[in-house]
């Protein structure tokens, strides 16, 4: 997909006017708003029905980007030219631009670089953005635009469909396959704990064991 994809910068538009997109990625189809922007914030707590109390990862389009919005440590760059663009979501000290809404008043947050081209395209233009699946809370995550919930259709502006394209930008063909099966593995490498296992958790855990 070219960078000059109208649809690409229809998305973009709406997410700096406040609305909500819908986008995909590597894994499961994202639910995207300007992620500095408290009251865009709300607006993906409200279509989900997603608990405040729960907080929202962002998506950027590369490890430079996080660094604008996040303390990263040495560890934790090493980490992410390891891992990202890829199906994983590392939590990081957040910076001082986050506001409290994405993180439910925690000192930290975390970061997705989704290894997906059109996901890539639209951060280009406009990030940091929320990274949380596109489904209602406690419900299944949707892989296919058709799946999408009819009422958080309704608080969409925009859905940016993939045409069913899962083009993986960085990972061999066996990790991509893993990919498309799950979500994305959460976790906080200072920390070395794995939040939620998903794609490419066990290397992740290698990683982490080596790093010791």
């Amino acid at each position: 997909m070219t960078g000059t994809d109208p649809r690409i910068e229809r998305a973009a538009r709406t997410i700096r006017g406040g609305e909500l997109v819908v986008y995909p990625t590597e894994t499961v189809y994202g639910l995207g708003a300007d992620a500095l922007d408290p009251a865009a914030v709300e607006r993906v707590f409200e279509a989900k029905g997603r608990p405040r109390s729960n907080p929202l990862s962002m998506a950027v389009p590369d490890v430079e980007s996080a660094a604008r919005y996040a303390e990263l440590t040495d560890r934790e760059r090493r980490f992410m030219r390891e891992f990202l663009p890829g199906p994983v979501t590392v939590v990081v000290e957040a910076g001082d631009e986050v506001p409290d809404v994405l993180t439910a008043g925690r000192d930290r947050v975390g970061v997705r670089i989704p290894d997906h081209e059109t996901a890539l395209s639209l951060l280009e233009r406009v990030a940091p953005i929320t990274a949380t699946s596109a489904n209602r809370s406690g419900e299944p995550s949707v892989r296919r635009i058709a799946a999408l919930d009819p009422e958080l259709r309704e608080a969409v502006e925009y859905v940016l469909d993939a045409d069913d394209e899962r083009g993986s930008t960085h990972h061999p063909e066996s990790e991509e396959g893993e990919a498309r099966r799950s979500e994305s593995t959460v976790v906080d490498v200072e920390r070395r704990e794995i939040h939620r296992r998903g794609a490419l958790a066990a290397r992740i855990e290698r990683w982490l064991d080596a790093e010791q």
